[in-house]
């Protein structure tokens, strides 16, 4: 096995995950398998008690696994399946180094970070890199290490002698990383100062650099801003990124000349995108875009199959509500603005009853105005919330996570959940869906299978029966939302969860308790995201009558411009101007935090 270890220095978010990623595909466009891990050295075991403040959006894998975000850019970019393995953190290490303590592995030994801990971490990276994750058998060619948090240089203070500058969590992943079959890739900051102009690295900086770091010149590497992250590759390859790395791995005899036809053409295509298409985002974390990560890739990737440039509007849930418009009359005028200028809304999954009230009423502008609407998780939930007040009166109708005393539950906590550990408690992972109806939407897009596999992540969940210790939806409360139009057309296996829910008398109006965000892949959109751009933009009819285009990735690929939908359920209450984002290159109005 050989390995290639991505660390970074000077500040965090320099982009190691998207380095490693872009990596990782440069490698396998040489004919190389590959697979990758990402290392967090903090003591969680996972991410999943985390909030999204603290490092973006907790990443679901088809095993379960609550994992960093940057496991998702891995997945996108590679179109590979990881396990929880794929994820190591310092308490898993330790967690397991104290089971086999407890278990006397040891042998009555002293047990210290050196060898012990060390020795843990070598052995997990060695099993896990073993693991294929392309839908091929045998082990891959090539893993791909991300070490996250910063690696700094040894610096000396004035009193307290020497101070390593990077993150001391990180020591023992050092301490245990490195040998013959190993490329290191450091990621580090040249800073740019606006009066100078961008920093451009030519070849006299890369020549002091050489000096000071010991690394040949040829090994140093640009990675500019550009106008969006699938052209990190092309500037890999363009600099011989691959042969470097093929050379210091003595892989000569296996790997190709990279072969990027399809992902240049991505690339490019996506930067002479210019007719908008407007989805605002009602969520309580809009102050940090990376919480809803993979959501706003899912939207990009389906945006692109439409020819279309994504526009994210950000609404603050809150700022929706009617307390917002004593306390906040600023927040809450542009934020319902917003919300009235949107081609389509976007309900994504969340925890906790603040602005919950706020997204209920996103989803009856929706429903009310036939506006595009897509709820994930909570997203759903709150749609069946609504429905339940507004259509059949039920006003204190509500899921007892926000309201344990309702008399009309909607939404209930389930049964094999605990109240007392929150860690990987909750319906996680792939789950199967079985559609009831295959006359709907969902089911088109999805290319008329009886079945499909998403992934979850909650608690709450709407059912059809009565549980024996706690109170559930009303089954008569279920038919009379299926008799008032909201029909629950995907069910488990079970028939008792509630997976899919649609109001039929409506151009696109869907709730999942899922999360389709988690698989969606360039050049792979989602069948639901694909629905609501191809229903913001009017082109879900051409959409639902060729199937194809859905069932199958390579036929989807982009719509051309002569795409002549039959219908247009466009809002166009509200048109503002676009302007373009670095980096990420989605579009935002410049209201709240984008990528």
């Amino acid at each position: 096995m050989k390995y290639v270890l991505v660390t970074g220095g000077v500040v965090s978010g320099l982009g190691k995950g998207v380095t490693a990623s872009s990596i990782g595909v440069l490698l396998k466009a040489c004919g190389l398998r590959l697979t990758a891990i990402k290392i967090d050295p903090y003591l969680n075991t996972d991410a999943g008690t985390m909030s999204p403040f603290e490092l973006g959006e907790v990443f679901v894998l088809d095993d379960g696994g609550e994992v960093d975000l940057d496991l998702g850019n891995y997945e996108r970019f590679l179109d590979v399946k990881l396990t929880c393995d794929n994820s190591i953190t310092t308490g898993k290490i330790y967690q397991f180094v104290i089971d086999k303590e407890r278990r006397g592995d040891y042998l009555g030994k002293t047990v210290q970070v050196m060898p012990h801990i060390t020795d843990a971490i070598q052995e997990w990276i060695e099993r896990a890199a073993m693991i294929p994750v392309d839908r091929e058998e045998g082990p891959p060619d090539v893993c791909v290490i991300e070490l996250g948090g910063t690696i700094g240089t040894t610096i000396r203070h004035n009193d307290s002698g020497i101070l390593d500058a990077g993150d001391i969590e990180s020591m023992p992943f050092i301490e245990a990383l490195g040998s013959d079959n190993f490329c290191v890739v450091h990621v580090s900051l040249v800073p740019v100062l606006n009066e100078v102009g961008e920093q451009a690295l030519d070849e006299n900086i890369k020549e002091k650099l050489s000096r000071f770091c010991h690394v040949p010149v040829a090994d140093i590497i640009t990675l500019n801003d550009v106008t969006n992250i699938w052209h990190i590759p092309l500037l890999l390859r363009e600099q011989k990124a691959h042969e470097a790395i093929i050379k210091l791995l003595n892989l000569q005899g296996i790997a190709k000349e990279p072969a990027l036809e399809e992902w240049t053409s991505r690339a490019r295509t996506y930067d002479t995108l210019h007719d908008p298409v407007r989805i605002v985002m009602v969520g309580k974390y809009t102050g940090h875009s990376d919480s809803y990560l993979s959501v706003l890739e899912a939207l990009l990737h389906a945006s692109i199959a439409c020819y279309k440039k994504l526009v994210v509007d950000w609404v603050r849930s809150s700022d929706l509500e009617d307390s917002a418009a004593i306390e906040s009359p600023d927040l809450y005028g542009g934020a319902w603005k917003r919300l009235k200028g949107a081609d389509g809304i976007l309900v994504p999954g969340g925890f906790g009853d603040r602005g919950v009230e706020g997204k209920i009423l996103a989803a009856k502008y929706a429903r009310e105005n036939n506006v595009p609407f897509l709820g994930i998780c909570l997203g759903m939930q709150i749609a069946v919330i609504e429905f339940a007040r507004s259509v059949l009166n039920l006003h204190d109708a509500n899921s007892t996570e926000f309201d344990p005393d309702t008399t009309n539950p909607c939404i209930v906590f389930m049964p094999e959940g605990s109240k007392t550990h929150k860690g990987a408690t909750m319906h996680l992972g792939s789950r199967r869906t079985f559609f009831e109806v295959t006359d709907c939407i969902s089911a088109k897009l999805y290319g008329n299978v009886s079945f499909i596999d998403e992934r979850h992540r909650h608690r709450y969940e709407a059912c059809l029966f009565t549980y024996k210790l706690r109170t559930s939806v009303n089954p008569e409360m279920v038919a009379e939302l299926e008799k008032a139009g909201l029909s629950f057309v995907g069910k488990d296996e079970t028939k008792r969860r509630m997976e899919i829910v649609e109001f039929h008398a409506h151009p696109y109006f869907i709730g999942v308790q899922f999360h389709p965000e988690f698989k969606s892949r360039p050049g792979k959109p989602s069948a639901l995201f694909l629905g609501l751009i191809g229903a913001a933009c009017g082109q879900l009819d051409s959409l639902l009558q060729n199937p194809s285009h859905c069932s199958n990735p390579t036929k989807r690929h982009i719509f051309s411009d002569s795409f002549s939908p039959a219908k247009s359920y466009r809002n166009t209450n509200l048109k503002k101007p676009v302007k373009s984002l670095p980096y990420r290159n989605l579009y935002s109005n410049g209201n709240g935090v984008h990528v």
